[in-house]
């Protein structure tokens, strides 16, 4: 039997451990978000139905972004034990200069109506992670205010091509002039995708003040006044519009872009060129005899073509069709560091980030979108000495077995 006694008080005093209260609210709620599913919560809350569901929601019945979460989720890893991992480095060159991780910020539009900070909150902490920024077209503060919040940062520009080409070059002049050494040239937009979540909020450029909006505005009053009391939407683009998103694509956006109009825009950018939207491997390898520099396998988060290729699972065939001859990146559905792990394991030299950084941005502006990255950069280090490996050059695709519950029907 075991003898019981009263506790002795000394016996007690070490096991009286007290947090120290933290009074900051903002401080307080990120550091309780320990994903990045977390910080969406929190970014729910915060944000009023409109912004929140741009940024959440995709095309018509979602499928595509459903597919590509899926992917990941579906990933099935293969450690090796008895490895030195006391050390691990997500270090490594993208494009010809080093990053402190193979992720980087995705080039978001309209991006300050999910919280004020907009983009100079996602370059800062892109700096201050040693990740590149993309800057979108469709951004709300110009390319010259985000290199000057973020001088020593790495920042990408991102390109639609208009209908207006001298007006779309004229923003890739001004890219260059401030020190954007990457070009992304985005080619998955001749129309806007039905989003259909934006069409039921009514969600206009800017936000309109309906009886719906300043409901949903109650519980929220934070976002209309920093709103309010800031200043007006600047876009890179454009100096003003009003209407819905998908009608401001359809009225810039040109459907007849084709590869003829991707090498006179090559010619014209003296920096390094990539091309997001990639979704065949036909279209992978003919970008590769155009000597670009890079593609982004992409499926534009789900928020085009419904029911488009899962970028995951393309990832193994570009590769090894190209994978020598341009760097291949990966976007759509990545939520953890063990997806981006598992990208890098199957080929991808760099991944891209939209909705997490988003979800940061509006949980906590600058501060909530270093916590996403902390949170990301946390979760690969732990993939890594879990699977024992201590730098990205020894991830291989047989650290990875992608578990499949779609396959394409045989054809006779």
């Amino acid at each position: 039997m075991v003898k019981r006694q009263f506790p002795n008080p000394k016996d007690l005093a070490p096991l009286l451990k007290f947090r120290t209260p933290v009074w900051n609210g903002k401080t307080r709620r990120l550091q309780r978000a320990l994903t990045i599913h977390d910080l969406r919560t929190i970014a729910q809350r915060r944000t009023p139905q409109a912004p929140f569901d741009y940024t959440e929601g995709a095309a018509e019945a979602e499928l595509s972004l459903a597919r590509a979460r899926q992917a990941f989720s579906d990933v099935e890893f293969n450690p090796a034990i008895l490895r030195d991992v006391s050390e691990v480095s997500t270090r490594w060159d993208v494009l010809g200069a080093p990053v402190e991780m193979p992720v980087g910020i995705a080039p978001t539009g309209f991006t300050r109506m999910m919280q004020t900070e907009g983009e100079f909150a996602g370059a800062r902490a892109a700096e201050r992670f040693g990740i590149p920024f993309a800057l979108s077209t469709m951004g709300t503060a110009s390319i010259e205010e985000v290199k000057e919040a973020a001088p020593g940062g790495r920042n990408w520009f991102q390109l639609y091509m208009w209908k207006d080409r001298d007006r779309s070059m004229e923003l890739v002049s001004r890219a260059a002039e401030a020190g954007c050494d990457t070009l992304q040239v985005t080619v998955d937009v001749p129309v806007a995708g039905a989003r259909l979540r934006d069409k039921r909020n009514g969600f206009s450029i800017p936000p309109a003040l309906t009886l719906k909006t300043i409901a949903n505005a109650v519980p929220r009053p934070w976002w209309w006044w920093d709103f309010l009391t800031t200043p007006p939407l600047n876009f890179a683009s454009l100096s003003s519009w009003s209407g819905t998103v998908a009608e401001l694509l359809d009225a810039m956006f040109d459907p007849t872009v084709d590869y003829d109009d991707l090498a006179w825009v090559r010619s014209q950018w003296p920096g390094k060129i990539v091309v997001k939207g990639v979704q065949t491997v036909d279209d992978a390898k003919r970008l590769a005899k155009m000597g670009v520099d890079g593609i982004v396998l992409s499926n534009h988060g789900g928020r085009q073509l419904d029911r488009a290729p899962i970028p995951f699972h393309l990832l193994p065939k570009v590769v090894a069709e190209v994978g020598k001859d341009l760097e291949v990146h990966i976007d759509t559905g990545i939520m953890s560091g063990a997806d981006i792990v598992a990208s890098v394991a199957m080929g991808a030299r760099f991944t891209l980030i939209g909705r997490a950084y988003l979800y940061g941005l509006m949980a906590g502006g600058q501060q909530g979108v270093e916590r996403a990255l902390e949170i990301l950069r946390d979760e690969m280090t732990r993939t890594m000495r879990l699977l024992g490996v201590a730098s990205l050059e020894e991830l291989t695709p047989g650290h990875v077995t992608q578990l499949r519950r779609l396959a394409p029907v045989a054809v006779d």
